[in-house]
């Protein structure tokens, strides 16, 4: 989950990361009155996630409460890389002397954490790291041992800093790591971290991505969820515990195990194609259990999805087997009545896969066509969805 940057100012602030004074705004006159409450000159900032706001018009200095509410109305509603702009931040300015860049994130790849840090900030890392590779060190970190003072001074001096500057520097480095393990990131980001002309080091744009995975140790994260943005679907599907992504395509998808549902999308991509180049509509496992209430909750979050013109039910019986899933479609259908208007395909293999086709044959529901094998099921499906 990616943080706005109002929201990683407030959890920088709270591990005792240096920050500037930041207050949200929904509307002209409140950026006028945090602008008051701050005083002097402010920048107002689109909170939006993604990246280039200053060159979109997104970021405006400002040196008194009248040009706040201007520059808020101005940005207000702008569109920034396809994210509309509801919210701004009205911080304090600094007069800055020097802009660092420094960043811990999860390295997957070595099964590690890596630190990225340079002396040059504030520009597009992504630009740096193309056009001047040397300037950005790359420095593992154990995540056993984590970042202390003596690591984060490594990571100054490796960065380019001078031993004055990395002995300010690394105090906030390792108070920026503390965020990272504390909240269970997989990314903290500061771009820039600044000196400013009096000596201070300053956090003054900051970037977090929370792993959802540890979420259960962190029941104050879901408040920080941004509900507008997510889809209702996906929204719909969370409520219910299912593991779905929606996608731009007609068929839905329905399976048990990950690698079931993938390889399924893959199949139904390849009959797509024949068929007037119809996709998949979403990623849905509903896991081990496949019962009616999860198969309902299933069906009815990909029927509410206006682009499917077919489901594709494909699952492999296992500890759940084929006649408990058999039962649950039929069930489910019963459940939704007349919600359920869509044709589905449904293919049956492993445990007890006989007893399960034939429950579906005496049921007869005429939305019900079965498949004996998987791509005869996707093809049919694509076919259906194609009409």
């Amino acid at each position: 989950m990616d943080l706005f940057e109002y929201q990683a100012r407030d959890l920088f602030e709270s591990y005792g990361v240096p920050v500037l004074a930041g207050i949200i705004a929904d509307t002209p006159a409140e950026a006028k009155a945090a602008a008051e409450k701050i005083g002097g000159t402010v920048v107002v900032k689109a909170q939006v996630k993604a990246g280039g706001r200053g060159k979109a018009g997104g970021v405006k200095v400002v040196h008194n409460p009248d040009d706040a509410a201007t520059a808020a109305e101005a940005i207000l509603g702008l569109d920034i890389k396809g994210h509309i702009v509801k919210r701004v931040m009205v911080a304090a300015g600094a007069r800055i002397a020097k802009e660092y860049y420094f960043s811990v994130l999860l390295d997957r790849a070595n099964r590690s954490y890596l630190s990225l840090c340079s002396v040059e900030g504030g520009m597009e890392i992504e630009e740096l790291a193309v056009e001047r590779p040397e300037a950005l060190a790359k420095v593992e970190v154990d995540p056993l041992g984590g970042i202390d003072l003596a690591k984060a001074r490594d990571i100054a001096i490796a960065g380019g800093f001078d031993a004055d500057t990395a002995d300010k520097v690394a105090p906030v480095i390792v108070k920026l790591y503390d965020v990272y393990k504390g909240e269970d990131a997989t990314l903290v980001e500061v771009n820039p971290l600044v000196l400013t002309e009096d000596g201070q080091v300053l956090a003054l744009d900051g970037k977090v991505t929370l792993d959802e995975n540890a979420a259960f140790r962190h029941p104050n994260h879901e408040a920080l969820e941004d509900k507008d943005a997510a889809d209702p679907l996906e929204a719909k599907a969370k409520a219910h515990d299912l593991n779905y992504v929606k996608l731009d395509g007609e068929v839905g998808i329905i399976g048990n195990g990950a690698g079931l549902v993938m390889s399924t999308l893959d199949v139904v991509s390849y009959a797509g194609a024949r068929h007037g180049g119809v996709k998949p509509a979403n990623f849905l496992d509903i896991g081990g259990g496949a019962s009616a209430e999860v198969m309902a909750a299933g069906l009815d979050v990909i029927l509410g999805d206006p682009q499917v013109k077919s489901v594709f039910v494909n699952v492999f019986g296992g500890i759940t087997a084929c006649d408990a899933v058999a039962n649950g479609v039929v069930k489910a259908l019963e459940i939704l009545g007349d919600a359920a208007t869509k044709p589905l395909v449904v293919r049956l293999d492993g445990n007890k896969v006989e007893e399960g086709r034939a429950i579906l044959r005496a049921a007869n529901n005429p939305l019900v066509t079965l498949a004996d094998t998987m791509d005869e099921g996707a093809d049919k499906a694509a076919e259906l969805a194609s009409k």
